[in-house]
C-alpha cells in the first residue's frame, strides 16, 4: 500500500514534464512550480487521474472537448483590388454599397473626394462573406469599365490548425494549475502557482485573439474598390483655322495684357514721381524766397559815364576848313 502513493507521485511528475515540453520557454518554470506544489500523499491519486487525459482537448471546465469539425476544412484568406472607370462615381458608389450589403457584407472604409470641382474619385474597402466573394467581384466589375483587377488567396489552414491545437493544450495546462492551486496548502506553493496561472492565462488570451483574427479573415473576404470618372471629351468642330471671333478674342486678350503691364509700370515708377514732385514744390517755395532775399542784400552799383574824347589835330583842321 505504501508503494501506491509513491507510484502516483512519480506518475504525476512524469505527466507534468511531458506537458511542459509542449509549452516552449515555460518548461522549466512549469516543472519547478508543479514539483513545489506536489499534493499530499492522500491526494496524489486524484491528481494523477486528473492528468491522465492531458493529451486530449479539454474545455475551460476541464471536460473533454468534442472533435473539431473544421480540422479538415481549408482556410483561405481572400483579398482583391478593383479599379473601375464609371460615368458617375456617386451612382457607382451607391451600387457598390447595395451589392456588399445584399451579400451580407459591410462597408469597412470609404474615402470620396472631389478634384478640380468637377472630377470625383472614391476609395472603398468592402468585407463580404467568402461564399459571395466571386459574385461580388463580378457585380462590382460590371459597374463600369474595368481598368485593373488583382486577386490574392492565401492558404492559412496549417496556421489555423496550429493555433487551435495550442489553445487546447494551453487550456488543459491552465486547468491543471487551477487544480493544483486547490490542492496546495503551503502559501509559497500558492504564490508560485498563481504566477504560473497568470502567465499561462495571458498566453491563452493571446492565442484566442489570434484565433479570432484568423477566423474573421478567413470567413470574410476583403475587396478594395477604386472608382474614377471618365474624362470629359472636348467637342471637335472639324475646322482648326481661327475665325473672326477667335481673332477678336485674341486681340482683346492682348489689349488687356498691355494695359496690365502699363499699370504695373506706372505703379513701379509712381513712388519716384511723387518724390520728384515733392522736391520740385519745395524748391519752388523755398528756392524763390532765398533768391529774393539774396537780391535785397546785394548793393546796386550804378555805372559811371565815360568822359568825351578830345578832338585830334586833324579833326581841328577839318573843322577850320569847313568854317
Amino acid at each position: 500500500m505504501r508503494a501506491l502513493p509513491a507510484f502516483a507521485a512519480a506518475l504525476l511528475t512524469v505527466s507534468l514534464a511531458l506537458a511542459g515540453c509542449s509549452m516552449g520557454a515555460s518548461d522549466s518554470q512549469d516543472m519547478k512550480a508543479d514539483s513545489a506544489a506536489k499534493p499530499a500523499p492522500g491526494q496524489q491519486g486524484a491528481a494523477a487521474a486528473a492528468d491522465e487525459g492531458q493529451g486530449e482537448k479539454l474545455t475551460e471546465d476541464g471536460k473533454k472537448a468534442e472533435p473539431d469539425a473544421d480540422a479538415a476544412k481549408t482556410h483561405v484568406i481572400r483579398t482583391a483590388t478593383l479599379s473601375v472607370e464609371v460615368k458617375s462615381v456617386t451612382k457607382a458608389l451607391s451600387e457598390a454599397r447595395s451589392v456588399a450589403l445584399d451579400a451580407g457584407g459591410v462597408i469597412e472604409d470609404e474615402t470620396t473626394e472631389r478634384v478640380d470641382d468637377s472630377y470625383i474619385t472614391s476609395h472603398v474597402v468592402l468585407r463580404v462573406p467568402e461564399a459571395e466573394y466571386d459574385s461580388v467581384l463580378t457585380e462590382l466589375a460590371g459597374t463600369g469599365k474595368l481598368l485593373s483587377r488583382t486577386a490574392n488567396a492565401k492558404d492559412v489552414t496549417e496556421q489555423v490548425v496550429d493555433v487551435n491545437s495550442r489553445i487546447a493544450t494551453q487550456r488543459a495546462s491552465v486547468n491543471r494549475v487551477r487544480k493544483l492551486m486547490d490542492q496546495a496548502q503551503d502559501i509559497t506553493d500558492v504564490v508560485a502557482l498563481e504566477s504560473q496561472l497568470n502567465t499561462r492565462q495571458a498566453e491563452l488570451e493571446s492565442l484566442l485573439a489570434k484565433q479570432a483574427s484568423l477566423a474573421d479573415r478567413t470567413t470574410m473576404a476583403t475587396v478594395t474598390l477604386d472608382l474614377s470618372e471618365r474624362a470629359k471629351e472636348e467637342k471637335d468642330d472639324g475646322d482648326d483655322s481661327p475665325g473672326f471671333l477667335d481673332a477678336l478674342g485674341g486681340g482683346w486678350d492682348a489689349f488687356v495684357s498691355v494695359l496690365r503691364w502699363i499699370v504695373v509700370v506706372l505703379a513701379a515708377i509712381l513712388p519716384f514721381v511723387v518724390a520728384l514732385a515733392v522736391l520740385f514744390v519745395l524748391w519752388r517755395v523755398f528756392g524763390v524766397r532765398l533768391t529774393a532775399l539774396r537780391a535785397r542784400r546785394t548793393p546796386v552799383v550804378e555805372p559811371v559815364a565815360a568822359p568825351a574824347p578830345s578832338p585830334s589835330p586833324d579833326e581841328d583842321k577839318d573843322e577850320g576848313k569847313q568854317d
